[in-house]
């Protein structure tokens, strides 16, 4: 009887490890999704109106004013840029051989006012469409051919592919923002949650599409397997405890 229950809670957690490793496979993010869907919505003008600060973080919406922005090589203006560039080594695994983050602080504002914020602070990856990009190794340039070439070297083997991932906040982009509001003697100030904010240029329904992942009817799946994992493991350990205190 251990035996068996003993396997039923090792079931439970190999069937929740299985559900986190599809949600992943398939680019999901379902804890940010709630944390972004489920905070109170406010406007800047609200969060200038308050006189108490809300206990938990609230979700934002705004525009952006920025003083000097970064410049794009388009000529597009921007307060966050983000790009990683990874290579598929030999035994299959990838290996980031850049991860550029530049950023400026800027106000998220409407019509009642500002709110500073640098999104140094904000969590990854930005709640954006990413610009991607997937190819072979020798396609790379510079600094990134030369990164390659030091790899082939160590490894004695090339790497067999390339992918690139380009997240960018303009400033031309509404923004919402996840963020803990702080009072205090000079006014509302906004702060970082836990874990940074939350920042996406899209629209609530488009984000929560964005974390859903590419095959967002699969994430239902998973997420049913994550729950069955947990009831059979809490049906094991209680099944054993229980055996325990009777024997």
């Amino acid at each position: 009887m251990t035996a068996l229950l003993a396997g039923l809670a090792l079931l439970g957690v190999l069937v929740f490890v299985a559900g986190a490793t599809w949600i992943r496979a398939i680019g999901a993010d379902p804890a940010r999704a709630r944390r972004l869907a489920g905070a109170r919505g406010m406007a800047v003008a609200d969060v200038l109106d308050l006189v108490e600060a809300p206990p938990r973080p609230v979700r934002i919406s705004g525009r952006i004013r920025c003083a000097d922005p970064l410049v794009a090589p388009d000529g597009e203006r921007l307060v966050a840029y983000h790009r990683d560039v990874e290579v598929r080594l030999p035994d299959g695994r990838w290996r980031t051989i850049e991860r550029l983050r530049e950023s400026r602080s800027f106000e998220l504002w409407d019509h009642a006012g500002s709110l500073g914020m640098d999104p140094a602070d904000a969590a990854e990856p930005l709640i954006t469409i990413p610009l991607v990009w997937e190819g072979r190794p020798d396609e790379l340039v510079d600094p990134h051919a030369t990164a390659v070439g030091r790899l082939t070297e160590q490894l004695g083997a090339p790497p067999t592919a390339a992918r690139a991932a380009t997240r960018a906040i303009s400033v031309v982009d509404p923004l919402l923002v996840l963020a803990q509001v702080q009072i205090g003697p000079d006014g509302q100030r906004l702060v970082p949650p836990e874990g940074g904010y939350l920042v996406s240029s899209l629209e609530l329904d488009a984000a929560m599409r964005l974390l859903g992942g590419s095959r967002r009817h699969q994430l239902v799946i998973a997420i049913g397997a994550m729950a069955g994992g947990v009831v059979l493991l809490a049906a094991g350990l209680l099944g054993a405890l229980l055996a325990w205190l009777l024997g």
